[in-house]
């Protein structure tokens, strides 16, 4: 199986998550996408992130029983900071029968040249790239590993789901309902 790996902290996971992720899965050739929740991404701080367990949770709730998708914490088991080049290769030792891609947003991209060994990755995986505001891919944007996709513009991020929560705002609509619900149950974001 051909299988998107969509790395994030998913704090919260939103529907501009689940438009990409749908994008992903209908209009390319992958037969999956997985959510990567990363406990703790080297290149942000973990003081703002919501517990490992309940982002795991929303994501789960956002995909609901669409057999599409699968949320993993593969990364919880790992070293952290998590770095997607020990994930790859726990992943590949894990499901040797798996072809697996990465799913960037053309932000990552730019970014990609800081990523610890992002040479290996690029010689071992390709990427898919959808767009992001103001972000055009940088250097390695016409790399042959990596294909753009014509996935739609999605100017939605997890900082403007928290500051809406923090400002009592009703925003129900930007992310999957039963998420939405825990969400608001658990009172998460809202101080």
């Amino acid at each position: 199986m051909k299988i998107g790996l969509f790395f994030g902290s998913f704090n919260p996971v939103h529907i501009g998550h689940m438009a990409i992720a749908n994008y992903m899965a209908e209009f390319t050739d992958l037969n999956q996408v997985w959510f990567i929740v990363s406990p703790h991404n080297p290149l942000k701080k973990k003081s703002s992130l919501l517990a490992d367990h309940h982002r795991l949770q929303l994501v789960r709730l956002a995909i609901g029983d669409c057999n599409k998708y699968k949320a993993s914490n593969i990364e919880f088991k790992l070293p952290q900071p998590s770095y997607t080049v020990v994930t790859l290769a726990h992943l590949k030792e894990k499901y040797p029968q798996h072809q697996f891609v990465l799913i960037l947003g053309s932000d990552n991209l730019e970014s990609f040249p800081k990523w610890k060994n992002f040479e290996h990755i690029l010689s071992e995986y390709e990427l898919y790239i959808y767009p992001r505001p103001e972000a055009d891919g940088g250097v390695l944007k016409n790399h042959p590993k990596v294909k753009w996709t014509k996935a739609p513009y999605m100017d939605v991020s997890s900082t403007f789901i928290r500051e809406g929560l923090k400002e009592k705002k009703d925003i129900r609509f930007f992310i999957p309902f039963a998420a939405y619900e825990y969400l608001r149950e658990m009172h998460f974001y809202e101080k």
